[in-house]
């Protein structure tokens, strides 16, 4: 199979789409594992979201001018975020995946981005060694939960929309957990009104830009991510990501009805702190 790289345009959004669709449903129904994405048009739709941004870039793999998969990389920030990459079921094994995921590693390499990073699911063996050989490293295992919000409030922990005047502070303290900030993603959520900080004792210790698969939370204390579970009011993309090693906030999440999905791997290259706080990962990182 002759296979030509090239950048996404929105008018790629429809097939790009339905392959994510059927790769995604493909591997998941191997393993007995709910579809990542529910029926074709919402993966469309999230295809014209991530062609349409000017901070996603996208490429485009192409047989005898058919699209047959694609890979995105999240720009926004000093780290670059993968995914999600996808291949036709019908042209598995012509090494295309590796192709992709090659293609974004060199570019961010090019671009002299501080590192990259993706998750991984746990239960597909063959991306974890692909990912691996391209010079990933494992660094944490990670929960995908689901359920009814808790819709509990903790005392002294104000949960309240996030506003520009906000992002020095939760900048800060992203930079504090992480070694790095997530200013553009936080931006792009303020704008979208899914933002939320947490105040305690007139100071801003938690923020996130929404409890969801496809959002990121941090906080000094596993107190500010529970007060922001708590007042979500759901979780879009089918759940969202929690660090399984945080055993007191993994717990705190099944005592309070959510149960767990599936594992994932979040997998580095370049530049990683092991966080110094609390914290929820999105599916990009």
């Amino acid at each position: 199979m002759s296979i030509a790289l090239r950048p996404g345009t929105p008018a790629d959004a429809g097939s790009c789409g339905v392959i994510a669709f059927e790769a995604f449903k493909s591997i998941s129904s191997q393993h007995n594992f709910p579809w990542d994405f529910p029926s074709p048009d919402i993966a469309v739709g999230l295809m014209k979201t991530l062609l349409a941004h000017p901070r996603f870039c996208s490429v485009v793999a192409e047989s005898d001018g058919k699209i047959v998969g694609s890979n995105f990389v999240d720009e926004r920030g000093v780290i670059a975020g993968i995914g999600p990459i996808t291949v036709d079921p019908a042209a598995q094994n012509q090494s295309i995946g590796r192709r992709l995921m090659q293609s974004v590693i060199e570019r961010e390499a090019e671009r002299r981005t501080a590192g990259v990073r993706l998750l991984q699911s746990a239960y597909h063996n063959r991306s974890l060694c692909l990912y691996t050989k391209l010079g990933f490293d494992s660094r944490e295992p990670c929960s995908k939960m689901e359920g009814p919000p808790p819709r509990v409030a903790l005392a002294g922990y104000l949960v309240r929309p996030a506003t520009e005047r906000d992002l020095p502070a939760c900048n800060a303290l992203c930079r504090r957990v992480h070694g790095h900030d997530r200013d553009g993603e936080l931006r792009d959520a303020i704008r979208q009104g899914t933002a939320r900080v947490v105040e305690h004792l007139g100071q801003v210790t938690a923020y996130a830009s929404e409890i969801a698969f496809f959002g990121h939370a941090v906080a000094e204390t596993n107190h500010g991510v529970e007060a922001l579970i708590g007042a979500a009011p759901g979780f879009d993309g089918g759940g969202f990501l929690l660090p399984t090693r945080n055993s007191e906030l993994f717990r705190w999440c099944l005592e309070h009805g959510l149960r767990l999905v599936h594992q994932m791997t979040l997998m580095t290259i370049g530049l990683y702190n092991e966080p110094a706080g609390a914290y929820l990962p999105s599916v990009s990182y």
